[in-house]
């Protein structure tokens, strides 16, 4: 530790984003004032390349051994920064980021006095901690350069196809018996009106013959050990009646000719377990005979068994309520393609769409829309206060453009049912350490900047396993995950973060409770050389969240870069008045 750190503190204007507010010229001048501080220097851009070579210079000419960036959110930014100070031989975790755009500027935007005496806050407490920063150790990990899809669908089978033909060899699972997934039960598809299964069937042959494939079918995933780079995964087959025992976690019954169960080892896993329809329960007197789902109206189209003279349709079965809040995305665009498809085949019959908002994204689905007006088919708009009534022989619905309610005599009612997420999504979540949201579809890292990443390094998602959406833009999706998936594994070693929990041994009383809380599988319980239990932690399943360090009832457990000291120190900067505070008067 350096008795006398010298610390930079660089300030960043972006643009008017945080000097429109902040009086950053201010900021600066105050933090010349701070403990330890022998330079500052205000950025335009301070993330430009003009801006980071300037603060790779100021590193050597000014022998700086601590950086303070005062800037934007490090959640996107702190990478570029610790790459900078890495390249002028300082180590990375030697930066602490102070986010003075999303807390100062854009938080108080209309308060420029507030904005910049919480900026100087902010700085302060900044430099405290700087000054206790210690050099952190990245470890290198060795890559194995295999790949885990889950999910033998549309989508897994493309993100499959997309490793294996970049060289990596592919493990393809999935649990049904045949590879294809719901595409299988399509009549066609839109907006092209291609045969789905003559599409899905040409992926599967491609799936079939590529050499760097191995297909699993009616096998599942039952446990996931390791982290990025190596993930340790044991599959086994199932066998007569293990489906609803696996569903239900029910295994006090295993069967009696389980097979052995195998073993392998993957660089990254993607998962693409695609979704499933809602089946309506109890809704509109659903039945599987006259009340029908579309996925079942689309197997009597492709099968020829449709007969009926009028058909009305409803939209927003168990969707866009109090239980289901989310709309589905693909319904509208289904029906309407159903409906067209029923036109056409059969002349004379009347098809009614009953619906509460027509929700056809972009102009491609739009077209289709207007198609299905000019075609005839019948569009009534209804309230969610007033559903329609389904009887034995019509459905009655109050359209809310005539202010009327209307009797349709009907043959046959298709209920537009959402995707939900499929049976097992949970169960698979908690053995990846990936999370799902409150309706079970997995939940990506981060929408916008992560959004087909999880927050498990090497761990990926695709399809409707992640969202209800449409085929293309779930195709796309899956070349992005092996896209994304082939960063690591092209790759021989990758590189873990510093920031790990540390175990101080002295300390430790090996109680357990950093393994229990741990989301991770980062600490464990190991016998020392004196015979007594201590906590071990995994620096490369580590993520630095510091929970164990939270819980740890001797204070042996330390989250690197956030210590009980640095954190005590911004604790305490926070507490001290500023010079802005003092010369209003208000020392608060």
């Amino acid at each position: 530790m350096i008795d006398t750190p010298r610390v930079g503190l660089f300030v960043c204007h972006c643009g008017s984003n945080i000097a429109g507010p902040v009086d950053v010229e201010s900021v600066a001048d105050y933090g010349l004032t701070l403990p330890g501080v022998v330079f500052v220097q205000r950025n335009l851009y301070s993330c430009s390349d003009a801006g980071l070579r300037e603060i790779k210079e100021a590193i050597a000419d000014q022998r700086l051994d601590r950086v303070v960036v005062a800037a934007c959110t490090p959640r996107t930014h702190e990478p570029l920064f610790q790459d900078a100070c890495r390249e002028a031989d300082l180590n990375p975790y030697l930066l602490e980021f102070v986010n003075i755009r999303d807390q100062c500027s854009w938080v108080h935007m209309r308060e420029p006095e507030a904005a910049t005496r919480k900026a100087q806050d902010l700085v302060r407490m900044g430099v405290a901690k700087a000054r206790l920063l210690e050099p952190l150790e990245e470890q290198q990990v060795p890559v194995e350069p295999a790949a885990l899809v889950i999910g033998g669908g549309m989508i897994g089978m493309t993100a499959a196809l997309n490793l294996a033909n970049r060289g990596f060899a592919v493990m393809l699972v999935e649990r049904e018996a045949e590879l294809g997934g719901m595409m299988l039960r399509l009549h066609t598809l839109y907006p092209t009106a291609d045969d789905p299964r003559k599409v899905v069937q040409e992926r599967i042959a491609e799936v079939q013959r590529h050499d760097g494939i191995e297909v699993c079918t009616s096998t599942v995933v039952s446990s996931v050990k390791g982290f990025v780079g190596n993930y340790e995964v044991t599959i086994e087959e199932m066998g007569p009646g293990q489906s609803n025992a696996l569903e239900t976690g029910d295994d006090s019954h295993p069967s009696v000719d389980a097979p052995t169960p195998r073993f392998a080892t993957a660089g990254v896993i993607i998962v693409a377990t695609g979704a499933q329809v809602l089946e309506p329960e109890g809704m509109y007197g659903y039945d599987g005979r006259r009340v029908i789902t579309q996925l079942e109206l689309e197997e009597r189209l492709r099968t020829d068994q449709l007969d009926a003279g009028r058909v009305v349709m409803i939209q927003c079965v168990g969707a866009r309520s109090a239980e289901r809040p989310y709309c589905s995305r693909i319904c509208c665009t289904t029906a309407i393609k159903n409906a067209l498809e029923i036109n056409d085949r059969c002349s004379g019959v009347e098809v009614y769409i009953l619906y509460r908002d027509a929700e056809t994204q972009g102009p491609r689905y739009e077209a289709i829309y207007g198609q299905a007006r000019e075609a005839g088919v019948h569009f009534i708009r209804y309230d969610l206060g007033r559903p329609p009534e389904v009887t034995e022989e019509r459905v009655l619905v109050y359209d809310e453009m005539l202010g009327a309610t209307l009797s349709i005599p009907c043959d046959m009612v298709v209920l537009s049912t959402p995707l939900v997420a499929p049976s097992g999504a949970r169960e698979l979540a908690q053995m990846l350490k990936v999370p799902v949201d409150e309706y079970g579809f997995f939940l990506e890292a981060h929408v916008k900047l992560r959004p087909l990443d999880f927050a498990t390094e090497g761990i990926y998602v695709a399809g409707t396993a992640r969202w209800p959406s449409h085929l293309e833009e779930t195709i796309v999706q899956a070349y992005g995950a092996a896209a994304r998936a082939s960063t690591i594994l092209s790759k021989e070693h990758v590189t873990s973060s510093g920031i790990v929990a540390r175990v101080n041994g002295h300390l430790c009383r090996g109680c357990g409770r950093c393994v229990e809380i741990c989301e991770f599988g980062a600490p464990t319980l190991e016998e020392a050389s004196s015979g007594m239990k201590g906590a071990h932690v995994n620096a490369v399943m580590c993520k630095g969240c510091g929970t164990c360090a939270a819980i740890c009832p001797t204070g042996a457990m330390q989250a690197c870069h956030f210590t009980d000291a640095q954190v005590a120190a911004m604790v305490r900067a926070a507490l001290e008045p500023s010079v802005a505070s003092l010369a209003s008067g208000n020392p608060s």
